[in-house]
């Protein structure tokens, strides 16, 4: 029985699985060998039917009353939390249509922070902000999941609902969107005029730390071994040791936020061809790209060509926008 928005989403191609953000899935499926049961609730039947499920055979489907469960026990032998690792194992490596989805929502997404970025100004409030970026992202058929703002007075907070605090001289901007089921994320900063003190050299040390986690991101690598050589850089550039214990510092990607998060000593392997979105931060600091790690080397998914970039391990990283 698969029956979480990330799984159901990567079996059935890409569809949207969700009325509500906050809701559970309206679409299961019980995976047999012989054939697939794709159970929905009654009342959504028609429309997934006619605009999700092109490519699948509707005597497949099984509409499921509203008022009874999607997914009742002993509907299927095996649940899919029975199976995690296995199932993230198998979706992990994106295949070439999935990949091409992924770039494309990767660029819009960048695109989409890349132009509110350039329409801020200091005394706009962050929710201003924060609703040019939903739009943008709605505009282009992307699901709003994560949109944060800190504006200069509250960038002590690593997940910064936006408040009506004004943006000040220096703000971080986050989106995670979805889009056929895989989700970007992408953080930016934006600046006016001076920085701030230490600004500039606290950027370029969190992308070394982000370099220290890409670099041990080889197909075939533990990832909570991965998780540790990314932690360790903390301290190599004179951040607390100890930052890493103050926010997650993301992972795999894909069909879910973060396919898993890393923490330590987690067992899953990295694949060639999986996406990775790995965020260390500190105060006043913070990195976040979607990247897909090929047998050699990175691409970088969440790309804006507009956007400053410097080279750090080859690769193009994010610097602030200046204004």
């Amino acid at each position: 029985m698969l029956r979480s928005h990330g799984a159901v989403s990567w079996y059935l191609d890409g569809i949207r699985t969700h009325v509500s953000h906050a809701g559970d899935p309206v679409v299961a499926v019980v995976v047999d060998r012989s054939a697939d049961e794709i159970r929905i609730f009654a009342n959504e039947a028609d429309r997934i039917a006619d605009e999700e499920l092109g490519g699948f055979d509707r005597a497949s489907v099984h509409a499921v009353p509203w008022f009874e469960p999607l997914a009742p026990a002993g509907v299927a032998a095996l649940d899919e939390a029975e199976v995690a690792a296995e199932l993230r194992a198998a979706r992990a490596s994106l295949l070439p249509a999935e990949r091409e989805r992924f770039r494309r929502l990767g660029r819009a997404s960048a695109e989409v922070i890349g132009r509110v970025a350039a329409d801020v100004e200091p005394d706009w409030t962050e929710r201003r902000a924060a609703a040019a970026l939903a739009a943008g992202l709605v505009e282009r058929g992307i699901d709003p999941l994560v949109v944060l703002v800190a504006g200069a007075s509250r960038l002590a907070h690593r997940h910064p609902l936006p408040t009506d605090a004004p943006l000040g001289r220096r703000a971080m901007l986050v989106v995670c969107g979805r889009r056929h089921g895989l989700i970007a994320n992408v953080t930016r900063w934006v600046g006016f005029g001076d920085a701030g003190e230490g600004a500039p050299d606290r950027e370029r040390r969190i992308l070394e730390v982000e370099r220290a986690f890409l670099e041990a991101t080889t197909p075939g690598a533990r990832l909570g071994d991965v998780f540790a050589a990314g932690v360790a850089a903390y301290a190599d550039q004179g951040f607390d040791a100890a930052e890493w214990r103050r926010h997650h510092q993301g992972g795999a990607a894909g069909y879910v936020g973060r396919d898993p998060r890393a923490v330590p000593g987690v067992d899953d392997v990295v694949h060639a061809g999986q996406a990775f979105a790995w965020n260390p931060t500190a105060p006043g600091a913070k990195v976040e790209d979607t990247l897909v790690r090929d047998a050699d080397g990175f691409e970088v998914l969440t790309v804006d060509p507009a956007w400053p970039t410097i080279e750090v391990g080859g690769l193009p990283r994010p610097l602030a926008l200046m204004r």
